[in-house]
């Protein structure tokens, strides 16, 4: 072997060593599951933030996007260290079930009813609880989620508000995520209840557009919880509130509120509200 075949070899094993351990510290890099709303994810908000955290923390993130009550019980069995979802009531009681660890409040948005152009109903206003009871009267076509998520939980508290156990025979369940939901709603011309945020990122509107908005019942609050690891003592709690303090404070908060689409901001941070 000459010494030009030998230093050509030395080289050749030395960028072999340095890729392998390469491969090796990033198969290493601490990593945490999160169970989050559609909501979050849909709406383009964590390719925002995380890589924002991931910077900050070398933490990565694995996303698993459910509808809220799904994502909550996702933490019950364990299988996530980090919620992120949007129903408070539920929060409440996951962590009052010593489930979570403690509940953070970090931003909100609204929802919004959305509709064809035309508007059959004639829902087009302010008052959420009027539009439904519209809705239901004229029998006009309403594609529910149906899946147990913090839109969906909204949506049933706003018929609940409105007296209506029979909310008509356009009403449809689709047990489906926001997205889907929103398709099947702009494919057939029906209403739907969606948070402005996975709206303002929805591309096939087609005849959609909104048309009930600014009732204060429509306001929609996230929170975020670490995963209880006296329940599941496997889930990485450390990481997880190393997380939530990023998410809850200035740098996190000024993340989220940079989010925009068209100029328009998605979600306002109040974790210290």
């Amino acid at each position: 072997m000459t010494r030009r075949t030998q230093l050509f070899s030395w080289t050749s094993l030395l960028a072999l060593a340095l890729t392998v351990g390469s491969n090796v510290a990033q198969a290493q890099a601490p990593s945490i599951v999160m169970a989050s709303t559609t909501s979050t994810e849909q709406s383009g908000l964590f390719s925002h933030v995380l890589p924002a955290f991931k910077q900050a923390s070398g933490i990565d993130i694995k996303v698993v996007a459910l509808g809220t009550g799904q994502a909550l019980d996702t933490g019950r069995r364990g299988d996530a260290d980090v919620l992120f979802v949007h129903d408070q009531a539920a929060e409440e009681k996951f962590v009052a079930e010593g489930f979570g660890v403690k509940r953070y409040p970090v931003m909100y948005n609204d929802f919004v009813l959305v509709g064809p152009t035309n508007d059959p109903a004639k829902v087009r206003g302010k008052d959420i609880v009027s539009a439904l009871q519209k809705v239901a009267t004229t029998q006009a076509g309403f594609v529910s989620r149906g899946d147990k998520s913090g839109t969906h939980a909204a949506e049933l508290r706003y018929w609940k508000v409105a007296g209506l156990d029979n909310k008509g025979a356009g009403y449809k369940e689709c047990g489906c995520g926001m997205g889907p939901a929103l398709n099947i709603a702009s494919s057939t011309g029906a209403y739907a209840l969606t948070d402005r945020g996975t709206w303002l990122n929805f591309k096939n509107r087609q005849d959609l557009q909104v048309l009930v908005e600014g009732d204060n019942r429509l306001f929609n609050q996230y929170g975020v919880m670490v995963v209880n690891p006296a329940k599941h003592p496997h889930v990485k709690a450390d990481l997880a509130q190393k997380f939530v303090d990023w998410v809850v404070s200035p740098a996190g908060q000024i993340a989220i509120s940079a989010y925009k689409i068209g100029g328009e901001q998605l979600f306002f941070p109040n974790a210290n509200k």
